[in-house]
């Protein structure tokens, strides 16, 4: 049983060698479909793991309050509605009258994305960011230490010049020394290093690692552009209570924006779970316009293999008078030409794969994406190309086991 299968697999990859020019294309327009299907499937599975990833670091317990919304709609020719800025002094009344039980509330700001910070003799180029934060900062963001300490509620209500730095100067001004304790030059004013983050990499072309952050205080003092746009961050130790939170929270910044009971939120509030629901869904239509575009071109490319092997089976029709001739079976000629069109399939799937991997990886490569190989759309691939051929296949294989032995030996 074995030798008669591996001698029909020979006898199909010799009958693929004599038809080299037509096989290749067959194989192309699958290989093809199982590239849009697989690259498609990569590129999104990079863009899901990276923002995901970045999203869940916030933590399922924490919402935030933002200038808008996280999607803002245009009705018509409408303007969309402006928001005034989280002010700092929005912020203050925000921290004084929002009390709720266990929960800890973030506020930072953007100082400035174009920073030059100096060690000594040594200097960055000028694009580190540089944010004035409070204490519970990292907590509320995910962010972890590498080493040295976060900061106290003493260091933020007493302006210490201290910082925390990202880990991307652990690779350029403190290359061969430790930092903690260090002290570094931002706009003329030193601070004190005291902690250094881990590295999160970046999002987007937004390197996470070249940041400084420094107290909130110290940070106005020292960026006093106007309009400053701040962002607040509150977090909840028991996810059961964080409805309620976030509800308090809506009455109490309704309050400092002094809305009345039939006016809109003029600001924005997002739970960090509502956007990663909100990406799982758009990547979501982005999978289902995969399987759109891979399977009208393998419908195509199943077509294309029908009439390949059409072809092949009118050319051999000698041949196949001589092996009926000598005592070939019916289930013998059906079996050749299967495997013939399965082996077609099965080259045009390895193909697509080997693509559509090189894609995803190029896609993430260049975005700094998070890649990780589609196992489940590999898998797919290789079930869909097999069943492609079974099907393109079946037609040929009965014509070619039907054929009349006698009229076959007299064709030409």
């Amino acid at each position: 049983m074995f030798s008669l299968f591996r001698e029909n697999v020979l006898i199909a990859l010799d009958s693929i060698r004599t038809q080299l020019l037509r096989t290749i294309l067959t194989i192309v327009i699958i290989g093809i479909g199982i590239w849009a299907l697989v690259g498609i499937l990569s590129a999104v599975k990079a863009i899901e793991n990276t923002i995901s990833n970045d999203f869940a670091s916030m933590g399922a317990n924490t919402f935030n309050i933002q200038r808008y919304e996280f999607t803002v709609q245009r009705n018509g020719g409408e303007r969309k509605k402006v928001n005034p800025i989280i002010s700092y002094t929005d912020v203050r009344a925000f921290i004084d009258n929002y009390e709720f039980p266990f929960t800890k509330t973030s506020v930072s700001f953007v100082g400035t994305a174009s920073a030059e910070v100096k060690f000594e003799n040594e200097k960055t180029d000028p694009e580190v960011q540089v944010y004035g934060i409070n204490e519970n900062y990292l907590d509320n963001t995910g962010s972890k230490l590498g080493e040295g300490r976060n900061f106290t509620v003493f260091d933020i209500e007493n302006n210490n010049k201290v910082c925390i730095l990202g880990s991307d100067f652990m690779k350029s001004l403190f290359k061969n020394d430790d930092p903690i304790n260090k002290t570094i030059s931002i706009r003329g004013v030193k601070f004190k290093v005291v902690g250094v983050l881990e590295s999160k990499g970046s999002t987007f072309g937004n390197n996470q690692d070249l940041k400084v952050l420094i107290p909130i205080q110290v940070a106005r003092s020292i960026f006093t552009q106007p309009n400053i746009n701040y962002s607040i961050s509150v977090m909840v130790e028991d996810k059961e209570m964080m409805q309620g939170a976030q509800d308090v929270a809506i009455v109490t910044f309704r309050n400092v924006r002094k809305l009345t009971p039939v006016e809109e939120n003029n600001f924005g509030i997002e739970r960090s779970d509502d956007l990663i629901n909100r990406i799982g869904m758009i990547t979501g239509y982005l999978e289902v316009a995969a399987w759109i575009i891979s399977i009208i071109t393998i419908l195509g490319s199943s077509i294309a293999l029908m009439n390949i092997m059409l072809v092949s089976v009118t050319e051999r029709t000698r041949e196949i008078g001589v092996r009926k001739a000598l005592g070939a079976k019916r289930s013998t000629i059906s079996m050749q030409f299967f495997i013939e069109t399965i082996v077609i399939g099965q080259f045009g799937s390895i193909l697509g794969i080997i693509l559509g991997i090189l894609t995803g990886f190029g896609f993430a490569s260049v975005l700094g994406f998070e890649f990780t190989l589609p196992w489940s759309a590999m898998i797919w691939a290789t079930i869909i190309t097999f069943l492609v051929a079974v099907i393109a296949g079946s037609y040929p294989a009965t014509k070619a086991a039907g054929l009349d032995p006698i009229e076959s030996l007299r064709y030409e």
